[in-house]
């Protein structure tokens, strides 16, 4: 088949169909609406875990700021839905009707400049994807071009969610503060809080993430991959041959960065608020986590590690609260130390290799119980 030799390969292939069974059909049949929406949540995750496979995985440039440009995606997504919500009919009892309620709060008299435009959902979704990207550019640019790179980048990313996290709730009569912007309602006048509703954006979500999936996978089968890798595993020799190996290193993170935006954007559609505690530091290092658990190498097993991580988060955290964060501490431990490719690196090394073997075995097994050289009776030998 051609997609299984130029864009996916048999284990490659596999994986795809098993993941849009699992969310196109199991699961929308076998969950109720609630949990469905909660699968949702997590799937928004996934979308930061594919860009970390490019930028970590193949790059070599581990980022622990991804919840930076999450939360940048979200807030643009956020701001929208919440002028919208903020009518003149809808906030006719404020001080000053027609502005978000935290504003009014805050003696804000009019809607900041900055803000006007997110009245055009057009603009909303240009502003999604050209925000978070900027700002990667700016940030990529200023370390890259000067070959800060390793650990001293991971600090900087953290640094930089920090600071982002102080201005956001510093800033409260712009962005709502620590409560974030909640009672988001409408999107272009589509009530996104009942039940159908929410089954919609589930899908459409998926087919978002489908659509990552794919852009992600013709990156890495590009000649841009290739070099991606090379640049890891031998970054002198690849500035040695011409390249420019911080455009490279830009051109990764910068992807990294509007992938992460759409899942905040889809955050703040699915769940209905956007927050400054999914900007920080800590949320940041579980996206790193969901990655590492799944396969930094494997597109498909960074999403599988999102799900599974957030799936374990609820459970454990409904039962053992105080213990979950030793709980994710201890997986990734366990990880680093036992399978450091993740579970796709599980499903290479033990799973793959026994299909393969089974696979051959009933290719290679006669059939009727005739080898390969033997004659039917009364057939006559060649």
């Amino acid at each position: 088949m051609i997609i299984t030799s130029r864009f996916f390969n048999r284990s490659e292939l596999i994986g795809f169909i098993a993941l849009a069974v699992v969310l196109v059909v199991i699961l929308p049949l076998s969950l109720d609406v609630f949990r469905l929406n909660l699968v949702a949540k997590y799937l928004t995750y996934a979308f930061v875990a594919i860009g970390l496979v490019l930028c970590w995985g193949y790059g070599g440039i581990l980022s622990l700021g991804q919840g930076v440009f999450f939360g940048l995606g979200g807030y643009c997504m956020a701001m929208f839905l919440k002028l919208e919500a903020s009518s003149v009919e809808n906030t006719k009892i404020q001080s000053t009707p027609g502005i978000p309620d935290f504003m009014d709060w805050n003696q804000i008299t009019s809607l900041p400049l900055f803000w006007q435009p997110f009245h055009s959902l057009t603009f909303t979704i240009a502003a999604i994807i050209l925000v978070p990207g900027l700002f990667a550019l700016i940030i990529g640019t200023a370390m890259f071009k000067r070959r800060v790179g390793g650990t001293y980048f991971a600090i900087i990313t953290q640094a930089v969610a920090a600071i982002l996290t102080i201005l956001i709730v510093g800033q409260q009569g712009y962005t709502g503060g620590i409560n974030g912007m909640t009672d988001l309602r409408t999107l272009k006048g589509w009530d996104i809080r009942p039940d159908h509703a929410k089954i919609i954006l589930y899908f459409v979500e998926v087919v978002l993430l489908f659509v990552c999936i794919g852009i992600a996978q013709f990156i890495r089968l590009t000649k841009l991959g290739r070099i991606l890798v090379a640049m890891r595993e031998q970054e002198d020799r690849v500035r040695f041959s011409g390249y420019s190996v911080a455009n490279f290193k830009i051109f990764a993170f910068c992807m990294a960065a509007v992938f992460a935006a759409i899942g905040g954007a889809m955050f703040a559609l699915n769940v209905g608020f956007m927050s400054p505690s999914f900007v920080g530091i800590v949320p940041s290092i579980e996206m790193v986590i969901y990655t590492a658990v799944g396969g930094r190498m494997s597109i498909f097993g960074a999403v599988w590690g999102s799900l599974l991580v957030n799936f374990a988060k609820t459970s454990l955290s409904e039962s053992f609260p105080q213990l979950w964060l030793f709980g994710l501490g201890a997986l990734f431990i366990a990880v680093v130390l036992a399978f450091p490719n993740g579970l796709s690196g599980i499903w290479q090394d033990y799973v793959q290799p026994r299909i393969d073997r089974l696979l051959a075995s009933r290719k290679s097994k006669p059939k009727n119980g005739w080898s390969d050289d033997s004659v039917a009776d009364g057939a006559p030998a060649e």
